[in-house]
């Protein structure tokens, strides 16, 4: 394909099995678009044009926030670019803008392989494989990071899928702003990871009994509440609108947290009409702190593994 006529979001990889259709674009091997029937389950953006903020992004080699861009390993200390100056740090990872080449590609499924590459503040080679795959079930992603450095290399992975369930019954209809404040939520989970208000970064892990505003380990609606915050313990999230309409999202044990971010940004048409839930490897700032930190040895894998379905 001539590189005119490349989409800003990169050659466009569709699948479609069961009633779900999702297409990845090959920049970021992000996940553009995820349907059931023609009904959207995810905040979708065109084929040619650029990534609103994370929608759909492969975060790897690490998720959230890094504060500072700063951290120490194996008594060497690195220092990243600050990818968002509002809040002095580095976020998540540098896997975004890379355009990662098809490996396999069909009806049901593709496979897309990307490298991250040695730089300044992460001198390690990774190599990224990511598998996508619709069938009645729903929509499965898996990814799998590989070290192909000589050393062993500090990992996080996550993934930014934005929920929508405004749709509901009426194929193709859009979310629209504000829509996340009715809708309902249903996430089992143990604690709480609180963040300072100016740089989002981690204050503390409570359990969510002291903070009943964030618990939704009930169904409830979402309401006001402002969300950017990363969960432990849970295992799954149901996200429904008022007529039970919706979507239903899992995750493999490895992924130990889950952010929630409910958009509050002032954006026009944009702000509070998707709900972020990001399952994650580690929490944020996990390459100062060490949370779950995952650190593989030369040849050594990690990979993440999440799902997605309609409910209704």
């Amino acid at each position: 394909m001539p590189a005119s006529a490349v989409p800003a979001s990169g050659v466009q990889y569709e699948v479609s099995g069961g009633g779900y259709e999702a297409v990845l674009g090959s920049v970021g091997a992000t996940l553009r678009s995820v349907s059931f029937h023609g009904r959207p389950l995810l905040a979708s953006f065109e084929a040619d044009e650029v990534r609103p903020g994370m929608r759909g992004a492969l975060l790897a080699p690490w998720p959230n926030r890094l504060a500072d861009g700063r951290y120490e390993f194996d008594g060497v200390e690195h220092q990243l670019t600050l990818s968002d100056p509002v809040t002095a740090t580095a976020l998540h990872g540098l896997a975004a803008w890379t355009d990662f080449s098809c490996v396999r590609w069909g009806s049901g499924g593709v496979a897309l392989r990307g490298r991250i590459e040695p730089q300044t503040g992460y001198p390690w080679r990774l190599r990224l494989d990511v598998e996508v795959s619709v069938s009645a079930g729903g929509m499965r992603q898996r990814i799998t990071a590989t070290n192909e450095s000589t050393r062993r290399a500090p990992i996080g992975l996550g993934v930014h899928p934005y929920l929508v369930v405004g749709a509901g019954a009426d194929a193709g209809a859009a979310s629209a702003e504000g829509d996340v404040d009715g809708w309902r939520l249903s996430m089992p989970a143990t604690d709480v990871m609180l963040v300072s208000e100016d740089r989002m970064l981690p204050l503390g892990v409570v359990d969510l009994a002291e903070r009943p505003d964030l618990d939704f380990t009930a169904e409830r609606e979402i309401g006001d509440a402002a969300l950017n915050h990363a969960y432990a313990g849970a295992a799954g999230a149901r996200l429904t609108d008022a007529r039970g309409h919706g979507v239903e999202m899992g995750w493999d044990e490895g992924c130990a947290w889950v952010q929630l971010y409910s958009d509050d940004l002032d954006e026009p048409g944009r702000r509070r009409s998707a709900l972020a839930v990001e399952p994650m490897t580690c929490p944020p700032d996990a390459f100062s702190s060490g949370i779950d930190l995952r650190v593989l040895a030369p040849g050594e894998s990690t990979s993440l593994e999440w799902w997605l379905r309609a409910v209704s």
